[in-house]
């Protein structure tokens, strides 16, 4: 269990709520086969250039270690999904489409916010 103060469980939850979308609208871009439109998503909503649009500095300190180096390993992951969607293959975007759902995945199971 992770004690958080309200303002910053609420500001986790939009953020998570935020990524959900994000993977969903990815998921369509990929199925359209728009692989251009998904790596720029990607890395302006989820990758490593986002974390100052997410407060990721400000919201870090309130996190177990663990559960920072899991959204931080989501923020690689969405990076390297964009760079990876760039060179067009559909099959291989949907792999590293994986490790990113799999950092949510990994975060999930491991914490709970009270």
């Amino acid at each position: 269990m992770v004690d958080l103060p309200a303002p910053m469980q609420a500001h986790m939850l939009q953020n998570m709520r935020g990524h959900l979308v994000v993977v969903d609208r990815l998921l369509q871009l990929l199925g359209a086969g728009e692989l251009d439109e998904a790596s720029d998503l990607a890395e302006s909503e989820l990758g490593m250039s986002s974390l100052d649009k997410h407060g990721a500095s400000h919201i870090a300190p309130y996190y177990p270690e663990g559960m920072r180096q899991a959204g931080t390993e989501l923020h690689h992951a969405a990076s390297r999904f964009s760079r990876t969607a760039q060179e067009g293959d559909v099959p291989s975007a949907y792999r590293a489409l994986q490790d990113i759902t799999a950092s949510c995945v990994a975060c999930h199971a491991g914490y709970r916010v009270r």
